[in-house]
């Protein structure tokens, strides 16, 4: 009577059974050179008791009996006591017990899991940006017109509190004369000195303009605006003699003592990126210089045409090397980190989890599921599923996973198969 068995579970028993018809081809002759007797070969051999025939090549029966496949003609392979399986805590798995021979002809090699210092690396494209937490914009809070420039093009270099331009405003100039007959009257309306002197301040008027003012007793016709802080005019729209109004730009100077990098990182790596992780920018047009720094900010959105988000690296620059807009490349390296690895090859990766077999001194194969975590080109992270010192299998790996599954599969069917008799 012929067992049915899945496409899929029959793929599986194909593969791991024409290891096995060669692995019972090799043993004969291999025992036959260990003991310098056949005859002690087939005594040996019959002790070992066969549950089982099977045909290596379409495996959709078992039978009680040797012969020959009616489907196909192939000699039907015994499978002994002892190689059916043993029960795996990985589902659909089961522990694969091979000797060394067997081991050698399908090509089995190990490695060892062990503990190295790993970490994440990664490279992106970025590009100089100004800190805009040093960008500042000169405007002015009352109606005017410039009279004269003191900085008079943009990209020069400018320190804290130097003159940018004078500017004449008849709400200003009333409003110093208010000042002045308040001053006089002080005696009479205090508050009133108090309001105007107020006024000039919510205006940008400085203590030492104010100051000049109560000295002399002169309202002047036109105030001096100074730089807010020291750097580079980035943007100018200030001519002499414009009409300007309250609010209107007409100065940007930003601070290049320290500038930002925008890295482009690709969404797959953001995990590997964090608040603090260190990053080295380095220049094609400056060869053999390294610029260092710390990761301050990583996007919240992801461009939706490249699908990378922006990591802002921080780099100090008071030597003027970088300039707004130029291109970089920058490298951002997690920090390195003791964990456990097992060779990149040694893990199959099926569907949902990953698996691996642990080869012990008796030659089973033990099947384990894996917690993985950070791989490069050689290493594997494992959080959990081996021990460093254990041995793994990292060749012919998927000839032993379908060993494991057809040894599962049959034991499990062996409880309520049909068999087809002989």
């Amino acid at each position: 009577m012929k067992t049915k068995i899945p496409w899929i579970l029959s793929a599986l028993l194909a593969a791991a059974l024409v290891v096995m018809a060669l692995d019972h081809k090799a043993q004969e002759p291999a025992a036959m050179t260990a003991a310098g007797d056949e005859h002690a070969a087939h005594a040996a051999k019959a002790e070992r008791r066969v549950l089982y025939w099977v045909d290596p090549m379409h495996p959709a029966y078992k039978s009680d009996q040797p012969g020959t496949a009616p489907d196909c003609g192939m000699d039907l392979v015994p499978v002994y006591e002892g190689e059916e399986g043993a029960v795996s805590p990985v589902a659909g798995y089961s522990n694969v017990k091979l000797t060394t021979q067997r081991q050698q002809l399908i090509g089995v090699q190990t490695g060892m899991a062990e503990t190295r210092s790993i970490g994440r690396t990664v490279r992106a494209v970025g590009r100089v940006a100004v800190d805009e937490t040093r960008r500042h914009t000169v405007t002015t809070k009352f109606d005017g017109y410039i009279e004269r420039l003191y900085v008079d093009y943009t990209g020069k270099e400018v320190r804290r509190g130097q003159p940018l331009f004078t500017v004449y405003s008849p709400e200003l100039l009333a409003t110093q004369q208010e000042y002045l007959l308040a001053l006089r009257a002080v005696e009479h309306s205090p508050l009133l000195l108090e309001a105007a002197r107020r006024r000039l301040q919510l205006w940008d008027v400085g203590e030492a303009e104010i100051e000049q003012l109560r000295r002399t007793g002169s309202a002047r016709k036109s105030l001096t605006i100074a730089s807010p802080t020291s750097g580079f005019v980035l943007g100018k729209t200030a001519i002499e003699g414009v009409r300007v109004s309250p609010g209107q730009p007409l100065f940007e100077i930003a601070n290049l003592d320290r500038v930002w990098v925008l890295a482009d990182v690709y969404e797959s790596e953001l995990a590997f990126v964090g608040l603090g992780t260190p990053a080295t920018v380095t220049l094609s047009y400056l060869p053999g210089r390294t610029f260092t720094g710390n990761v301050t900010f990583v996007s919240p959105t992801v461009d939706p045409m490249t699908r990378t988000a922006k990591v802002r690296v921080e780099v100090d620059n008071r030597d003027g090397a970088l300039k707004p807009d130029m291109f970089a490349d920058v490298v951002i390296a997690e920090p390195q980190r003791e964990v456990t690895v097992v060779p990149e090859s040694a893990v199959l990766a099926t569907g949902k989890r990953s698996v691996l077999f642990v080869v012990h001194e008796d030659g089973t194969l033990e099947p384990r599921e894996l917690e993985t975590g950070l791989k490069n080109d050689r290493w594997i992270e494992v959080r959990s599923g081996v021990e460093p010192g254990e041995t793994v299998a990292t060749q012919a790996n998927f000839l032993i996973d379908s060993e494991s599954r057809l040894r599962a599969a049959l034991a499990e069917m062996s409880g309520g198969g049909h068999q087809h008799g002989g």
